[in-house]
């Protein structure tokens, strides 16, 4: 094993730079070593750290670059498997109008996906290149002796400083590149996040704007929304506790409220599509003037409402025609006149 000794440490300031040392024992010449040092093996170190962080570079975007399309496999495997179902049902074919409009809405969710896994792929591979090579810099510099404590110090103080100053900016982007990554939603989607209801019309790393039944478009801060509750995924449910008199016929009132939803549900409507039989769960609960009877629909993402809207309607027809009493409210007043 080579040794250093003693002259050659102090001349090569230790035993790290092995040209040095080795110059020192050949020359015998301090200024010779120093100088092999500073042209050969200091710039080599120097090239072989940028080598390395270039490789490093390539292999973190190239699993990024997988990672991104497995991201955009997944999304357009759930649509294909979406887009299957609605053939296999039948939907498609009976209501033209409905399967280009779903065609539509499929071929627009998939090009999303395509742009948001790129917009995630771009971010993760600017992020990644920039800490592997501003690490490789300050070890580069580190070989030719320059003094880094003060750089990394105030480098630290500056970042402290922005953090706290900018902390619920940091909040919102880093929440918003994990809502992306976890695909909690999309444009089009109807959500739920607590103050803020609707459609949703735009996503950015910082923001989320949602337009809500009123016409009004919130602009909620990613890093505010605590909770997201997804109305448009996969399928929806449409529950309608319907309310009769309490001297109305129970039994009659169900083959009722179940004979319209059937009837709504085979007609696959296109903007209140039922896609599996209603279901009747029974008395739901006694009110002060009527009893409520649970109606329950399976339907397409996103029209739930006008589901219930198309049943409330017709129902108020069948039960006219069925003699079933809309309740309103009552009291029984007992009044007592006092004998003299």
């Amino acid at each position: 094993m080579y040794q250093v000794d003693s002259a050659a440490a102090d001349v090569c300031e230790g035993s790290n730079d092995f040209v040095c040392d080795w110059i020192y024992d050949w020359t015998g010449s301090e200024s010779v070593a120093e100088a092999a040092s500073w042209i050969v093996e200091r710039p080599f170190k120097v090239l072989l750290i940028l080598v390395i962080a270039y490789l490093l570079n390539r292999v973190v975007r190239r699993a990024i670059a997988r990672a991104e399309d497995r991201m955009l496999r997944d999304r357009e495997r759930r649509l294909t498997e979406r887009q299957a179902e609605e053939v296999e049902d039948g939907r498609f074919e009976e209501l033209e109008p409905k399967a280009r409009r779903k065609a539509l809405e499929l071929a627009q969710a998939t090009e999303q996906a395509k742009q948001r896994a790129k917009t995630l792929g771009s971010i993760m591979r600017s992020t990644t290149t920039a800490v592997i090579y501003t690490v490789a810099i300050l070890m580069a510099m580190a070989e030719f002796d320059l003094d880094l404590g003060p750089l990394v110090a105030s480098a630290g103080i500056a970042g402290i400083a922005l953090g706290f100053g900018a902390q619920s900016i940091v909040k919102d982007f880093l929440s918003g590149f994990f809502m992306l990554v976890e695909d909690q939603y999309a444009v089009g989607d109807i959500i739920d996040v607590g103050e803020a209801s609707g459609v949703v019309e735009s996503i950015s790393l910082r923001t989320t704007q949602i337009r809500d039944v009123n016409g009004t478009l919130w602009y909620v801060p990613n890093g505010e929304i605590a909770r997201v509750a997804n109305k448009s995924q996969q399928w929806a449910r449409a529950v309608l506790d319907i309310e009769v008199a309490y001297d109305t016929d129970i039994d009659h009132a169900k083959r009722v409220i179940k004979s319209v939803a059937d009837g709504v549900w085979r007609m696959h409507l296109a903007k209140a599509t039922i896609i599996e039989e209603p279901e009747i769960w029974g008395v739901e609960m006694f009110g002060e003037s009527a009893i409520a009877i649970r109606l329950v629909v399976k339907t397409e993402p996103g029209e739930q409402f006008a589901t219930a809207r198309e049943i409330r309607g017709r129902l108020v027809k069948a039960f006219d025609a069925e003699g079933i009493e809309i309740p309103f409210p009552q009291r029984v007043i007992w009044t007592r006149s006092d004998s003299s």
